[in-house]
């Protein structure tokens, strides 16, 4: 294999690849930043659930702690121990997390490790799904209300995505329920596969997506939306474009070969930034739609106060919010070389 030479000077022409010495540079820094934090809100989450009024011998002991005898749920207590201090049980959960053990869920009766694994899955296909969907169908409405703004289309756009940017997941959740599975029968209403359904099968696994899918994709697609609309009318108005345009290039050609790539840069940022709202809105479409997810595990956890689990969920959605920030910033970085990856 030989090596590209520059043919004015004779040396060996630079490859143009990822600069992975900045970003793994960059990739460096983020982790050390992100240990104190892991640290703050683990300590906190034990903090938070040790002021719950919640008892969590109560939950453990479920519907069978109303005959219970007062001496089975006195050792119960014992063995649970949950007037032992928020610091000590922190530090307990903190030093196991490290090697590897996560420790056992109370309420759901086994390993956290393996409640994560079980639901994890399903949420990452429906967050990933819409976020794509919210992105594709945000830029494209962007785009067509910044052809020119102003307009009737630019009207309609802006003002739907000003009504939907102000509507709950849940409420619209449940709007669409009401439509789509009980007005017009055309979906099912929750769920991850048919009611009589023995097995998992992509096909229904599909089926019963569209729709919380959808709705969680709609909840996001008016960030998206406006901000490429604002990103792409700007550059519109710039004198590269304008140059472009003057040239006698074809319309389309500058809106989506010039605009578009200036426009977009904002929404790069923007992806980092709206994944702690993306999991809050999961966690509400996964309740309204009885999705698999890490939802109900997250209610279950923080209702009984089970402390492993709900620190190990707070942990994970933690490290996703900060692995979005840092996406970002690299698709930032890659997508405009003069902001780089070391300021």
């Amino acid at each position: 294999m030989t090596t590209p030479v520059d043919g004015r000077t004779g040396s060996p022409r630079a490859t143009r690849g990822l600069p992975w010495g900045p970003v793994g540079r960059l990739a460096a820094r983020r982790a050390l930043f992100a240990l104190p934090i892991l640290f703050a809100v683990t300590l906190g989450v034990f903090a938070v659930a040790a002021a719950s009024p919640f008892d969590p011998v109560k939950a453990y002991a479920g519907t069978a702690g109303l005959t219970a005898s007062q001496e089975n749920l006195d050792q119960l207590r014992a063995n649970l121990d949950p007037d032992q201090s928020f610091v000590a049980r922190w530090w307990d959960w903190l030093t196991a997390a490290v090697t590897g053990d996560l420790g056992d869920s109370a309420v759901m009766r086994q390993p956290v490790a393996d409640v994560i694994t079980e639901r994890l899955g399903w949420s990452v296909l429906l967050a990933a799904t819409a976020f794509a969907l919210a992105i594709v169908l945000g830029t494209l409405l962007g785009v067509l209300a910044a052809r020119r703004r102003g307009g009737p289309l630019d009207r309609v756009v802006t003002s739907l995505a000003y009504g939907l940017e102000a509507a709950p997941p849940f409420w619209l959740g449940l709007l669409a329920i009401w439509l789509f599975a009980l007005k017009l029968g055309v979906l099912p209403a929750g769920g991850l596969t048919d009611t009589a359904a023995t097995t998992v099968t992509a096909g229904q696994v599909a089926h019963h997506l569209i729709l919380p899918a959808l709705v969680l994709a709609v909840s996001q697609l008016p960030w998206f939306a406006l901000y490429v609309r604002q990103g792409v009318g700007d550059a519109l108005d710039e004198d590269p474009v304008r140059g472009a345009r003057a040239r006698g290039l074809a319309p389309r050609t500058v809106l989506l070969g010039h605009a578009l790539r200036s426009g977009l840069l904002p929404v790069l940022t923007l992806i980092g930034s709206r994944v702690p709202e993306l999991i809050t809105g999961a966690l509400l479409v996964e309740t309204v739609f009885s999705w698999p997810g890490i939802a109900a595990a997250t209610v279950e956890a923080a209702t009984s106060v089970d402390f492993p689990l709900l620190a190990a969920l707070t942990v994970l959605a933690t490290v996703a919010v900060l692995l979005g920030n840092l996406l970002a910033d690299l698709l930032y970085g890659l997508a405009d070389p003069r902001v780089g990856f070391d300021g």
